[in-house]
């Protein structure tokens, strides 16, 4: 497997270039699997098959390989492998660009309980503090090769929006395919008039189109500038792990990247046995018991608050420090010149309030609204209660005050970029 690069949609907005202004994307080194695939019970009556999947497991290749050969090996036996629900996460050097990686996760993380070596818990960090970024996920269908059809959201996360690739266009005289910069082009689906309803879509009806999301993390101890990923399609994973998220967030004052506390604990990865809901073809609800990725944050949230109070007594000690020596250094200072206003250089009394802060930003022209929105999505909902969220909010307006302009597009453009 070579490394690849994974778009994300959700995060900060990124610079335009000649190349375009799209999702941050981030490089990968392998791929950490949820479960395992097995033969199917037809399959499996096939000796030829049982040869081939299992001297493909035993030499580490990864179950795409196993299945390709099994197509050419026996082309009259379709789809022979099937996804199954285990205890542990699979690593299998194939799907790593290094595969001296996937050894090193095993040996340095893995565990044998009675099933062989496998990983079954294992820390990790999260590059970012958005979790749109770390968590990217989309509603897809995809084909032989390709996505056919994926969602994304509009710019102000109002509307789903069901997406494709553009037909590639031809020259003049029609016989040849026009060169793209770029690569292919996007656009929104006709035939759904764009918008992604998966109760109306046949695909989803058809089962073709679902729920496929990723982690992007790396893991402590294992040297690789680039991230792991580990794919999930259940609802439930990806619901927890937003939940976990965002009460990271809100005590570490929009924070989850990097480790959680000053004694370097990271998240968590493993599994938990559930039972989970599902609704059957006539429309029954059931429970099965399934084994769902569960992100652990096993840190003292005592310790995590007062950690952040010493961090905000710091800054707000430093603060009045450089505002007595502004206070001094302003005797000397010039008084405004006739025609000129005195700008504020500070909230008042204290820390700024939430109600100062969007007060200042509608000042300079941008409303409340917009700029709690973009706040949000550059530091996470947690800087709107805690006092250093807001001063890096209220020192983030003061440093565009002279240009407002420019920082109304700033916003803009974030606002813009979150799909």
């Amino acid at each position: 497997m070579a490394n690849a690069i994974v778009t994300v949609h959700g995060g900060p907005s990124s610079i335009a270039t000649v190349l375009g202004q799209s999702p941050p994307r981030i490089p990968t080194a392998g791929k950490i699997r949820a479960g395992i695939k097995v033969l199917t019970r037809t399959a499996a009556d096939h000796p030829r098959a049982c040869e081939i999947y299992e001297r493909g497991v035993a030499a580490g290749e990864s179950f795409d390989q196993i299945e390709r050969l099994l197509a050419e090996a026996l082309p009259k036996l379709r789809n022979p492998l099937v996804p199954r629900n285990v205890a542990w996460f699979t690593v299998r050097s194939q799907d790593f660009g290094n595969p001296v990686l996937a050894q090193q996760l095993l040996d340095t993380h893995g565990e044998d309980r009675g099933e062989g070596r496998h990983l079954y818990r294992f820390p990790v960090v999260f590059p970012s503090d958005h979790w749109q970024t770390v968590m990217p996920h989309e509603l897809a269908a995809w084909g032989a090769s390709e996505r056919r059809y994926w969602s994304e959201y509009s710019p102000d996360g109002r509307v789903r929006h069901c997406k494709c690739h553009a037909p590639v266009p031809l020259d003049t005289g029609g016989k040849r395919a026009l060169r793209l910069f770029g690569g292919r082009k996007t656009v929104l689906r006709e035939d759904n008039g764009g918008v992604c309803e998966p109760e109306a879509c046949r695909e989803y009806q058809a089962g073709q189109c679902n729920l496929s999301g990723r982690f992007l993390f790396f893991v402590p101890g294992i040297r690789s500038l680039s991230a792991f990923e580990l794919h999930t399609s259940s609802f439930y994973a990806m619901n927890a792990a937003i939940q976990k998220f965002e009460t990271i967030s809100f005590l570490r004052g929009g924070r989850i990247s990097g480790f959680l506390d000053s004694q370097r604990t990271p998240f968590y990865l493993s599994k938990k046995l559930m039972q989970v809901a599902r609704i059957d073809e006539q429309g029954r609800p059931a429970r099965v018991p399934q084994w769902i990725i569960d992100l652990e944050a096993p840190v003292d949230v005592a310790e995590l608050l007062r950690e952040n109070e010493d961090v905000e007594t710091a800054i707000v000690q430093a603060h009045r420090a450089a505002q007595v020596l502004e206070d001094r250094s302003s005797v000397t200072n010039e008084a405004p010149r006739v025609g000129e206003v005195a700008q504020p250089t500070g909230s008042g009394e204290g820390e700024p309030t939430l109600a100062k802060v969007l007060a200042f930003a509608d000042r300079l022209g941008i409303p409340g609204a917009a700029y709690g929105a973009y706040a949000d999505r550059r530091w996470g909902p947690g800087w709107k209660l805690n006092p250093h969220g807001r001063r890096r909010a209220w020192d983030d307006i003061e440093r565009h005050r002279n240009d407002p302009s420019g920082f109304l597009d700033k916003v803009d453009a974030t606002a813009r970029g979150v799909a």
